[in-house]
C-alpha cells in the first residue's frame, strides 16, 4: 500500500482575535466577576494560555438570572415572527463568521479544523435557521393552540462540542420565548463568549441571552437558583444525577443528555469497507469525545478477521497532530484530566486481559495526545466495555446471532445510540425495535440533523433535543 506524504496545510490563526481577558456577559454587557476571580483557558494542543476568563460566583449568577427574568417579560410578548428575525440574523452572522469561529473552536477545544469547519459550524447555523422557522408556528407543533414559554432557562454545556451544544440549547429556548443564562464548560469558554458578541451584533435585546463562565460550582449555583424555571444539561452522568437531586421537589423542568456506551453492530452481510469508515467515524471523530460514540464494536464472528484486518489498515492511515492542520484526522485530548482518565481505562483493559493495538504514531511533544487504540478479546465484564472512556479507544466484542447482538448491545447502563450494519432492511427494522437506544443509525453513524430529535434512555438521561420534540422542553405543556 503506497504511503503518501502530506505537506502541512495549516489554517491561519490570524483570522481570530482572542482578547487577553474576558468578563461575564450579563444584561447585554461584559463585566468582571463580583469578587474579581479569574481562570485561564488553555489550548490542549500546546498547553499555552489563550485567555483569562472571569469566574462567576453566586452574586454573578443572581445578577444574570435577574437580567434574564427582566428581559423575559418583553421577549416572550414578542410575536413569534419577530423572535424569528433575531434567530435568522444570528444564523447568518454565524455563517459569515464561520471561519473565525472554527479556528477558535479548534484552538480552545483541540478538535481538527476540518471537523469544526465542516461539521460543527454548519450544524450550528442550521439549528438557528431551523428553530427560527418554528418561532411563528408553535400553535402547530402539537402542544396546544397557544403554548407558553417557561421563563428563564439555566443551561450548562460540555466541552466536546462547545458551540454546537450552545446552539442545541439556545435556539429552541429563544424560539419559544424563553430567556437564557448559559454556562459553558470551564475548559472551553471562548466560543460562547464570542457568541455573546454575535448576540450584540444581531441586536438581540439585553438580558435575553446571558453567558456566565466558571467551574462546576458556578453550574451548581445556576441549577439551584430559585429564579430558574428550566434546567438543560449536557455532560456526565455523575453530574446529571447531582442535578436531578438538586431540582427534585421543585417546579423546575429538566432535560439531561448524559453519557453513552454505544454499540456499533456489524453483520456478516455488511459492506466491509463502508462499515470500516462508519466505525472510524463513530469512535475517532472528535477524538472520541462524543457521548454517542460507537465505542463498542460488535462484529459477527464469521467476518471478524476480515473486518479487523481492514480496520487496522484504515487506522494506520489516520493522522494525529496539529488541530489547525487541514490534514489532521485526530486532534488533541481536551484536558490533562481527561487524558489521565483515558490512559487509566486503557491500562485497565490491558490489565484485565484484553489485547491492545495501536498503529505506529508519533505524538507531538507538547499538549495532550492519545493514539487511536483498538482492544480485541474484550468481554462484557471488562471495564473498557462497561465504562464510558470518552476518548479514541474502541473495544471489540463478537456475536453469532442477531438475538445475541441485541442482548450484548443492551447490556449497559446507558442507552443513547447504536449503529447497525447489514444489507437486510427487515433486520434493520427488527434490530431498531429491540435496541434500547434513543438514536439508532443504519449503515451510517454520527449523522445529525436539526430536524431530528436526539436523546437517550436509562443513565443516558431523559428528554429530547432537536426537531419538533426539542420545543416541548421549553414550553409549559
Amino acid at each position: 500500500m503506497p504511503v503518501f506524504e502530506y505537506a502541512p496545510a495549516p489554517e491561519s490563526r490570524a483570522v481570530v482575535d482572542i482578547a487577553p481577558s474576558y468578563g461575564l456577559f450579563i444584561d447585554g454587557e461584559f463585566g468582571e466577576a463580583g469578587d474579581g476571580k479569574v481562570f485561564k483557558t488553555l489550548s490542549p494542543s500546546s498547553e499555552e494560555a489563550l485567555s483569562e476568563v472571569a469566574q462567576a460566583g453566586a452574586e454573578d449568577v443572581d445578577r444574570a438570572v435577574k437580567a434574564a427574568r427582566k428581559a423575559f417579560t418583553t421577549w416572550s410578548a414578542l410575536p413569534g415572527s419577530e423572535r424569528a428575525k433575531y434567530l435568522f440574523r444570528i444564523a447568518r452572522i454565524i455563517q459569515e463568521r464561520s471561519r473565525e469561529l472554527a479556528v477558535l473552536e479548534s484552538l480552545d477545544n483541540g478538535k481538527p479544523i476540518r471537523e469544526s469547519r465542516d461539521a460543527d459550524l454548519p450544524l450550528v447555523a442550521a439549528h438557528f435557521f431551523y428553530y427560527a422557522g418554528w418561532a411563528d408556528k408553535l400553535a402547530y407543533a402539537g402542544y396546544g393552540q397557544d403554548p407558553k414559554p417557561l421563563g428563564v432557562a439555566g443551561q450548562i454545556i460540555p466541552w466536546n462540542f462547545p458551540l454546537l451544544m450552545l446552539a442545541w440549547k439556545i435556539a429552541p429556548a429563544l424560539a419559544t420565548g424563553n430567556t437564557v443564562v448559559l454556562k459553558p464548560a470551564e475548559t472551553t469558554p471562548l466560543s460562547a463568549l464570542f457568541f455573546a458578541d454575535i448576540c450584540r451584533q444581531a441586536g438581540l435585546p439585553k438580558g435575553v441571552v446571558n453567558i456566565i463562565t466558571g467551574d462546576g460550582s458556578t453550574g451548581a449555583e445556576l441549577v439551584a437558583h430559585p429564579g430558574i424555571d428550566k434546567v438543560a444539561f449536557t455532560g456526565s452522568t455523575e453530574v446529571g444525577k447531582a442535578i436531578a437531586r438538586t431540582v427534585a421537589g421543585t417546579k423546575k423542568k429538566v432535560t439531561l443528555e448524559l453519557g453513552g456506551k454505544a454499540a456499533n453492530i456489524v453483520f456478516d452481510d455488511a459492506p466491509i469497507d463502508q462499515a470500516v469508515e462508519g466505525i472510524i467515524g463513530g469512535i475517532f471523530f472528535n477524538q472520541g469525545h462524543v457521548c454517542c460514540a460507537g465505542s463498542r464494536l460488535l462484529v459477527q464472528e464469521s467476518v471478524q478477521d476480515e473486518l479487523l484486518d481492514a480496520l487496522k489498515r484504515r487506522m494506520g492511515t489516520l493522522r494525529v497532530g496539529d488541530p489547525l492542520d487541514k490534514n489532521t484526522d485526530i486532534g488533541a485530548i481536551n484536558s490533562a484530566e481527561q487524558l489521565a482518565r483515558i490512559r487509566a481505562l486503557a491500562d485497565a483493559g490491558e490489565a484485565e486481559g484484553a489485547e491492545r493495538w495501536a498503529p505506529e504514531c508519533e505524538l507531538p511533544s507538547s499538549g495532550y495526545w492519545f493514539a487511536p487504540t483498538l482492544f480485541t478479546g474484550v468481554t462484557q465484564a471488562h471495564r473498557i466495555a462497561r465504562e464510558e472512556i470518552f476518548g479514541p479507544v474502541l473495544s471489540v466484542l463478537t456475536f453469532r446471532t442477531p438475538e445475541e447482538s441485541v442482548a450484548k448491545a443492551n447490556n449497559t447502563p446507558y442507552g443513547l445510540s447504536a449503529g447497525i450494519w447489514t444489507e437486510k432492511g427487515s433486520r434493520i427494522l427488527w434490530m431498531a425495535n429491540k435496541l434500547r437506544a434513543g438514536v439508532v443509525w443504519s449503515n451510517t453513524f454520527n449523522k445529525f440533523d436539526p430536524a431530528s430529535p436526539f436523546g437517550g434512555y436509562k443513565e443516558s438521561g431523559y428528554g429530547r433535543e432537536g426537531g419538533r420534540h426539542g420545543l416541548e422542553a421549553y414550553l409549559d405543556v
